[in-house]
């Protein structure tokens, strides 16, 4: 028997969570075939088949906690031909034995297995039936786009929905008739978010600022030229990456808060590799745009579009999520008004950003309705101080306030 085993999960990480099994005991599998999803606290591992055989036991049941080279399950490599790579879709009697000899008996093939389910007869990852399941879809009618024919997560949120989602209800909410509680055991990954938050407070002097900036003329600008650049570029013109330009320009005026500490060390970073925090199925994830500070509009556009669509399908990798050096949160996209952003340890400064809201502001001496956003500074106070702090957010505020100004920094 081939054990299968937890394989290295990353930096940092050491447990993770068995999300879901794609193959069942007795199933034939070829090399390569995904055989078990397990889940950590920043990315959904995928654990494939070493060789072609039967999946004989799975000795971790989904839900469990395991750790690097834990034994998931065992694989008989002996049950099947060699060749089940090529032929795993052929029926076993078509494995011919050589001319004239007897054919040996099948005494490993696997019993059949039973009729598939839905989803079970269509190839799909298991994200994308969880979701087909929520909202009502026939995942056999959602064409896959993925490789061999797969359907995918992406898939199945662009197909039409047949009832409303199950996630837009509050987790929780799948008690039965009379039941006045009920328990739902922490993720890996939620279980290190909030190891994490907690550190974040207890290991640093927290302390928040704000400010409010004037979106007028970003407004504009992103008005006069959004069709231009999705036309031109393929990328929509959002609000984040002038947050980004302008996050960047404040950091290298205030290299501080782009620092780290290390024991009784302050580590300057000379580069910035922005965190965009993006709220996935999973929870709050942060992906970095490295060497954000070398980049354009344009092209921090598209990395922005491109790693939160990656966050959202859970396909981040190591690299998307390790190296960060400074964090931008928008709450704005939920409604928040206005929050205080964690510190993502070990950074020393996260950037908020809020809702937009038309309200009545003193300009020139007169009141005018103008869009309005509060945005917040949430800084280590071992190494920044108030006062670097209150003018980096002045900064980015001049800068939001005047586009035009980054294009000189």
């Amino acid at each position: 028997m081939l054990p299968i085993k937890v394989p290295p999960l990353g930096e940092s990480i050491v447990e993770a969570t068995v999300s879901r099994w794609l193959k069942k005991e007795g199933d034939v599998v070829a090399a390569g075939d995904t055989l078990v999803d397990l889940e950590t606290d920043k990315i959904t591992v995928e654990v494939p088949a070493l060789k072609p055989g039967v999946l004989a036991k799975r000795s971790k049941a989904e839900g469990e906690i395991v750790h690097v080279d834990d034994v998931l399950g065992e694989l008989d490599e002996t049950a099947v031909p060699a060749t089940v790579g090529a032929t795993a879709a052929a029926p076993a009697a078509a494995i011919s034995a050589p001319a004239g000899a007897p054919t040996p008996p099948l005494t490993s093939r696997p019993s059949p297995p039973p009729a598939p389910t839905q989803g079970e007869s269509t190839k799909s990852s298991p994200a994308a039936r969880r979701i087909a399941e929520e909202r009502g879809i026939d995942i056999a009618a959602v064409a896959g786009t993925g490789r061999g024919g797969v359907v995918s997560k992406p898939d199945v949120l662009a197909a039409p929905t047949q009832r409303p989602p199950a996630t837009q209800q509050p987790r929780g909410n799948g008690a039965a008739p009379g039941e006045r509680e009920t328990r739902e055991k922490m993720t890996t990954r939620r279980k290190r978010i909030a190891e994490n938050l907690l550190q974040s407070q207890h290991a640093t002097a927290h302390l928040t600022t704000f400010n409010e900036v004037d979106m007028s003329a970003v407004n504009a600008l992103r008005e006069k030229y959004k069709e231009k650049v999705e036309k031109e570029h393929g990328v929509k013109l959002t609000f984040m990456p002038f947050f980004v330009r302008a996050a960047v320009a404040a950091l290298k005026q205030f290299p501080m808060v782009n620092a780290q500490i290390d024991g009784d060390t302050i580590v300057y970073k000379h580069y910035v590799n922005m965190g965009i925090a993006v709220a996935s199925d999973q929870g709050l994830v942060v992906p970095n745009i490295k060497d954000a500070d070398r980049k354009g509009t344009i092209e921090l556009s598209r990395e922005i579009s491109e790693v939160a669509k990656r966050a959202r399908d859970g396909k981040l990798t190591m690299d998307d999520l390790t190296g960060g050096t400074f964090t931008i949160t928008n709450g704005g996209v939920f409604g928040s008004l206005v929050s205080t952003p964690i510190i993502n340890y070990p950074q020393v400064g996260i950037l908020g950003l809020h809702k937009t809201q038309d309200r009545p502001v003193a300009v020139n001496g007169e009141v005018k309705i103008r869009p309005m956003m509060y945005i917040a500074l949430s800084y280590d106070h071992r190494i920044v101080d108030g006062q670097q702090a209150v003018l980096f957010l002045v900064r980015v505020k001049e800068l939001i306030e005047d586009p035009a100004a980054m294009l000189i920094e």
